[in-house]
């Protein structure tokens, strides 16, 4: 029997290439990387260690980096054929990092917006895992939704080469990172919506330093980093200097796609052990499945499940067809992050004090479900902006 969770398209077409190959990734998840999850949210130098060898694995599988350019040493899938994919690697956290389809965010922009000095000494080594990147955006003290205030700043030396100034904070990865793209003021004052550059920024540079981790709810992989007079060499600015806001677009909204697809295999996770659970847990009045309160909070996370997937897939197709997709984007932000908080809170309901204790997976993801609704900006900023788009479109 088909998992009433599954996606449309395993279900419609259970021999086709895609599905065969989302099964060999959701196996991996299952059987590779779900049990290293405890080892890999430890950190420090064993959960490196076992990092690498899962993506050897991937590699000796032929499942690595699989949306990434063929020429750079990926797979090449297209994005559409890619979404399902993202789905059962996002089951996991770690899933993207072990599969090598973490940088997809990186490898794009920076292929479409970098330099030849850019493009020919990193993507290559990002592809193949020997170098990471990071991200640098929002800053401690400056609204995040508001880019216009950015304080960090970059000045620009008679050689072409660029020094950096500023603290950032909430940068996932920073600690392990190689490179980090530095969203900084280049010329202007703050408030003003020209000016700002995107600058990659090698960490190893004198002056970058690591402040402090900044624990999720209890969760590793955030940093908060500071720039004093970083050097920048020449031809390490990402796009053309002072509108860096049109590559930062662009990014965001591949990226709230990919977390809202990775949301849903995460989600699908807490389904079904919310299932599993109902099914197998008995008590005096009989299993828990045959409880009209349980079969409640299954047939409400299956629509949530149900009713958000079709939103995030259309954000993907506007997306890889280059239409403009924040309408679709934006919906598909906040229902996501609604359902995964959702779905969870349901699973742990029914999984009673176990689903609030380390043996299951079910705390991580709730945390992960509340996080997701002010990650890539709030719920709010999403709601009003689209909502602002689509009155526009009445005259409004």
């Amino acid at each position: 029997m088909t998992d009433p969770g599954t996606t449309p398209t395993a279900q419609a077409r259970p021999d086709a290439p895609e599905a065969q190959l989302r099964d060999r990734i959701t196996r991996f998840v299952r059987d590779e990387v779900i049990p290293s999850e405890p080892l890999l949210d430890a950190g420090g130098p064993a959960a490196a260690a076992a990092l690498d060898e899962l993506r050897d694995r991937a590699r000796q599988e032929g499942l690595w980096a699989l949306p990434l350019p063929v020429e750079l040493g990926g797979g090449g899938l297209a994005l559409k054929a890619y979404a399902a994919l993202a789905e059962a690697e996002g089951a996991s956290d770690h899933g993207p990092a072990a599969l090598g389809s973490l940088p997809l965010l990186d490898v794009t922009m920076l292929a479409r917006h970098g330099g030849s000095r850019i493009r020919e000494e990193y993507l290559t080594r990002l592809v193949s895992g020997e170098i990471r990147t990071c991200y640098a955006m929002t800053e401690p003290g400056v609204p995040g939704t508001d880019p216009f205030l950015t304080a960090t700043r970059a000045e620009r030396r008679a050689d072409g080469s660029w020094v950096v100034t500023g603290r950032k904070w909430f940068t996932s990865g920073a600690a392990g990172a190689d490179l980090v793209t530095v969203l900084a003021r280049t010329a202007g004052s703050a408030g003003d919506r020209e000016g700002l550059s995107l600058l990659l920024v090698p960490t190893r540079s004198p002056g970058f330093r690591v402040v402090r981790e900044l624990p999720v709810f209890g969760a590793a992989g955030q940093y908060e980093i500071e720039l004093d007079r970083v050097p920048v060499p020449a031809g390490h600015v990402v796009g053309e200097a002072g509108r860096a806001l049109a590559v930062a677009g662009e990014r965001l909204q591949l990226g709230r796609t990919l977390r809202c697809l990775r949301w849903l295999g995460q989600a699908q996770r807490a389904f079904d052990l919310m299932c599993e659970r109902a099914a197998t847990r008995s008590g005096s009045r009989g299993p828990l499945a045959g409880h009209q309160l349980v079969q409640q909070h299954v047939f409400d996370a299956l629509l949530a499940l149900r009713t958000t997937r079709p939103l995030v897939h259309e954000a993907v197709a506007l997306i890889a067809a280059g239409q403009d997709a924040h309408v679709e984007v934006g919906l598909a932000k906040v229902a996501a992050a609604r359902m995964l908080q959702q779905v969870t809170d349901s699973a742990i309901q029914v999984h009673g004090a176990a689903g609030l204790g380390p043996d299951t997976p079910l705390p991580a993801l709730f945390r992960g479900g509340r996080a997701a609704r002010i990650l890539d900006g709030p719920d709010e900023l999403h709601i009003t902006s689209v909502a602002r788009r689509v009155l526009r479109g009445h005259g409004a």
